[in-house]
């Protein structure tokens, strides 16, 4: 005898059907909402990791820039202690000078004549001082352009005593001191 089926059949199949897609449909749903979640936490934690990389940087910029700084004012400092060094050099080469400049000086000033001042800056002398006569003030400015120190002295000023007393005469005069030549002090008008 033959079998029959009077139940729906293709109505339970159908329902099925629909239930199976709603269920990988959900699943599927569901397996994206979990790959998004996981994507999002992945990005995330990218994202703060550079940021923690970025701070790390920054510190470290921070640090090398304030040893720049550092290093530049070790700098500086090194170049005021080097332009020191050349002054004290300087001054060291220049000690024997003040001493023949002075001992020259005594040596030239002329009898009837003192000096009441003098004054150096750089290179140039300024003598001021009280003289007999106008041929003593002649006299040393001879000798003074005759030294092997000094060179083109030039009169500034040359007065009469103020007094009935006073028979001198003020004066001032400047002079350019000769450097040593090649390293050597002027000896008799010529280098060593």
């Amino acid at each position: 005898m033959a079998h029959i089926n009077l139940l729906p059949w293709r109505e339970e199949l159908r329902k099925q059907r629909k239930r199976d897609f709603f269920i990988f449909a959900g699943v599927a749903a569901f397996a994206m909402v979990l790959v998004v979640v996981y994507l999002h936490f992945y990005v995330v934690s990218l994202i703060e990791n550079q940021d923690a990389r970025n701070a790390y940087m920054q510190t470290e910029i921070k640090k090398v820039e304030a040893q720049i700084k550092e290093i530049q004012e070790l700098e500086k400092t090194k170049e005021q202690l080097i332009e020191r060094m050349k002054v004290i050099d300087q001054l060291q080469k220049n000690r024997p000078e003040v001493v023949h400049m002075f001992d020259e000086l005594v040596r030239m000033i002329p009898e009837g004549m003192y000096l009441t001042r003098v004054v150096q800056k750089d290179r140039i002398l300024t003598i001021e001082g009280r003289a007999q006569s106008n041929a003593r003030v002649s006299a040393l400015m001879r000798a003074l352009d005759a030294s092997p120190w000094f060179t083109n002295p030039q009169l500034e000023i040359i007065q009469a005593g103020s007094g009935k007393d006073d028979n001198t005469q003020a004066f001032k005069l400047h002079v350019q001191q000769k450097g040593p030549v090649n390293g050597k002090e002027p000896v008799n008008g010529a280098a060593k």
